[in-house]
């Protein structure tokens, strides 16, 4: 395992900096699409401490801190596993359900490298750095990894813009949607 995952990191910022040539070092047989879901269990450090950051910014909820928290965990795990059977269909109407695997592997680790670029850019404004310059650096970091994620489904799947747009999109949909029920669950 352990070499799947420095495989995967090592192909993940790779892609990070636009180079197809990522997808090569992944591991990305349907049993390596698998094994990529690691990548979630590596993430998952970086969007609490994500999210401990907004509750200092903003309070915890009214459900209080155990419940705000479960609630987290369960919708990041949903999303992670959400996403990847939402995109399942998608990739079989569009002829592309060999690719499939090759894009879950591409798009499990690179997820990585967003959460690390979200987290250096939410500690400014964990520090005190002026809410507006905070809000300003974490649209940046939400710009790069909706790029990332449309560059990935567009190599990893051979798909045209338009079609990586619209995985994105699905993406940012349930994303809105388990936020919505989250912060329903967490009582705020």
């Amino acid at each position: 395992m352990r070499l799947t995952i420095t495989a995967g990191l090592a192909g993940a910022f790779l892609l990070g900096r636009a180079k197809p040539e990522g997808l090569a070092l992944m591991e990305t047989t349907p049993e390596g699409a698998w094994r990529s879901f690691a990548a979630a269990l590596v993430c998952l450090p970086a969007f609490l401490a994500i999210r401990f950051f907004a509750w200092a910014s903003i309070g915890v909820p009214e459900g209080g801190l155990a419940r705000s928290l479960t609630a987290e965990v369960i919708g990041y795990a949903i999303a992670w596993a959400g996403f990847a059977l939402l995109s399942l269909p998608l990739a079989h109407a569009w002829g592309r359900i060999g690719e499939w695997p090759r894009f879950i592997a591409a798009w499990n680790w690179t997820n990585i490298v967003q959460y690390l670029v979200l987290l250096v850019l939410a500690v400014p404004g964990a520090i005190g750095l002026p809410d507006g310059v905070a809000q300003g650096l974490m649209l940046l970091g939400l710009a790069y990894a909706l790029w990332l994620e449309w560059f990935v489904a567009r190599i990893a799947l051979n798909l045209d813009g338009g079609r990586a747009a619209m995985l994105v999109i699905v993406d940012m949909v349930l994303g809105l949607f388990l936020g919505g029920v989250i912060r329903a669950l967490s009582g705020g």
